[in-house]
């Protein structure tokens, strides 16, 4: 179990990029409630869902890790699961923005 998953820091760095908890278990191939888990240390992190946390809030995976509470356990992913997971993490934070314009479009 994670020593101290900094929600706040994550949930601050999402907001910046125009995401939100629910982009980011969408990437991640969590459900919400999974990730909520995550977020209240009450589920481990797994290497590749790090590698997609790291890359939706833009920062390296070291960084990813030290404010999810893991460390040097928290094992490298393969370097081809690691790709696709980037990919997703790309296309996923792409819909979550083309779904806000068009949700302000619609609104004005």
């Amino acid at each position: 179990m994670a020593l101290f998953f900094d929600h706040q820091w994550y949930d601050a760095r999402l907001g910046e990029r125009g995401l939100d908890r629910l982009a980011l278990a969408a990437a991640a191939g969590l459900s919400p409630e999974d990730l909520d888990l995550v977020f209240k240390d009450q589920r481990e992190i797994g290497p590749d869902e790090l590698a997609v946390f790291a890359e939706m809030v833009g920062v390296s995976r070291e960084e990813a890790a030290r404010r999810a509470g893991v460390g040097g356990h928290a094992a490298p992913a393969d370097p081809a699961d690691r790709r696709v997971a980037l990919l997703e993490a790309r296309v996923a934070a792409l819909e979550a923005q083309v779904a806000g314009l068009l949700a302000r479009f619609r609104s004005s």
